[in-house]
């Protein structure tokens, strides 16, 4: 399957150096320059994260005709890029650093031109699409007619995250979710104020309660990121809005009336925080495009950017975030949990009886563990077992069970548990992700409650029918 991204490309010039004297003749620091680094930043830099994780990504934009769009052409190798004409310079911003601290950043060439030309192979492009990231930059392309009527129609059929910018344009009707900052959704809502009073004569913005109107019916400025996503929702006709907060998570509004969703981010240490909306829409894409609620991607997606950010950021030399390593397999499955907390890492959690592992078991153990960065199992007990699938099982006792467990390269630990449901064992473990089947709803999970109540989520991996341990078991009788 196929991810495009979609839109405005800059070149991002990362200087990098230390500071241990002051200039003599104005009191700034003097920055010895030990290295020198050209990026494709913008639309570019999301389409280089998503390369980067192995996916394929075509590249939908506008490029120059200068020395900065060569310098772009390189960064962006690898990757199929379907380029118009943009009729403007290159953008290039500049920032420099001092032992990994920001010092300056100077722009070039930002000035936002006309909106450019989309040639019917930029459209074309479009049409392999299995998920769209608008990455706006206001530059103009996503302001382009043509585009925006394309893009409205394939929002209908496949998910489109839109990542929008104070100087670009609305996002089209029905995509999936548009993820703006806190500042920026202050400013779109205040831009809306402005029009809505320009067009009424003016309005008392104290008379209207901006949770149930337009977001020009109340001044956003100390509103709170609930309602001012609710009041965006309903102004662009998306799906979602997820406002981002910055090391506080992200609130997320749906379009079903559900109350505002929450979604807190891991304590992250950061120096530099360019690059984590553009990780954030990337997840996003991805985790949809494989078929996770925006409930579910919306959780990885803040963890990611949040993982991104605490391994450097942009900064980074592959510009991507490490993937959290384990050490052997943990026969201590709380141990193991505290660890991948605590580097910022998403936990994965999974339950059931697994007597007698059959291709089932491990296609959906091996799809849990691609959501996060451990997989542990929570395992019924022999006397639990018994107790809910009659006597004559187990057919393994439950070393044998955990033996086989840990023996697959996708299963980081399992926890044993008497009990007859694992609500005491997520309630130790706090997973971020709780996995069932696609034979279950999670919406009836006597479990979900609980998960949520610390802000996790609760999803499914496809199931996989004709593959069970009562149907194997059965065929094992005929033969023996």
């Amino acid at each position: 399957m196929k991810i495009v991204v979609v839109g405005d490309v800059l070149l991002d010039v990362d200087i990098d150096g230390e500071a241990t004297r002051l200039c003599p003749d104005a009191p700034v620091p003097v920055v010895d320059v030990s290295n020198v680094r050209r990026r494709a930043g913008g639309a570019g830099l999301v389409a280089r994260m998503l390369a980067g994780d192995g996916h394929s990504v075509t590249l939908l934009t506008v490029l120059a005709d200068d020395d900065a769009a060569l310098h772009l052409e390189r960064a962006l190798e690898g990757i199929t890029v379907v380029a118009g004409a943009s009729g403007a310079p290159t953008p290039v911003k500049t920032r420099v650093r001092a032992e990994g601290h920001p010092v300056v950043r100077f722009d070039e060439g930002c000035a936002p031109p006309p909106p450019p030309v989309v040639s019917p192979a930029m459209l074309h492009a479009l049409e392999r699409a299995a998920v769209i990231v608008v990455a706006d930059y206001g530059r103009g392309l996503a302001s382009n007619a043509e585009l925006r009527a394309v893009l409205t129609e394939l929002a209908r059929r496949i998910p489109i995250v839109w990542d929008p910018h104070r100087a670009g344009a609305p996002p089209v009707p029905g995509v999936a979710v548009v993820t703006p900052n806190l500042s920026e959704a202050k400013a779109f809502a205040r831009n809306f104020a402005l029009a809505a009073g320009g067009a009424e004569g003016g309005s008392d913005p104290g008379n209207a309660d901006p949770g149930n109107a337009d977001p020009g019916n109340a001044d956003p400025g100390n509103a709170d990121p609930g309602v001012l996503a609710r009041a965006l929702r309903q102004r662009w006709n998306s799906k979602a809005v997820m406002v981002t907060l910055g090391s506080q998570g992200a609130m997320l509004v749906h379009d079903d009336g559900r109350p505002p969703l929450p979604i807190p981010a891991p304590k992250t240490t950061v120096t530099d925080p360019c690059g984590a909306g553009d990780r954030l829409a990337a997840s996003l894409a991805v985790h949809l495009m494989e078929g996770h609620t925006l409930d579910v991607a919306a959780v990885v997606a803040v963890r990611e950017a949040a993982s991104f950010l605490r391994h450097g950021g942009v900064g980074a030399m592959a510009g991507e975030p490490k993937p959290i390593k384990l050490h052997g397999r943990y026969t201590d499955a709380l141990a193991l949990a505290r660890n991948v907390h605590g580097a910022g890492g998403i936990v994965v959690a999974t339950g059931g009886c697994f007597d007698l592992l059959h291709a089932g078991h491990t296609r959906a153990l091996a799809a849990a563990r691609s959501l996060g960065d451990c997989l542990i199992v929570c395992l019924n007990s022999d006397e639990s077992v018994r107790r809910i699938k009659g006597p004559d099982r187990p057919i393994l006792n439950q070393e044998d069970r955990t033996e086989l467990l840990l023996a697959l390269e996708f299963v980081d630990a399992v926890m044993v548990f008497d009990e007859d449901t694992p609500e005491a064992c997520l309630a130790a473990l706090q997973p971020d992700l709780w996995v069932k089947g696609g034979d279950y709803d999670v919406t009836q999970l006597p479990e979900t409650a609980l998960v949520e109540s610390w802000g996790g989520r609760c999803t499914t991996v496809p199931y996989h029918p004709s593959r069970s341990t009562t149907d194997l078991a059965d065929a094992l009788s005929r033969v023996s």
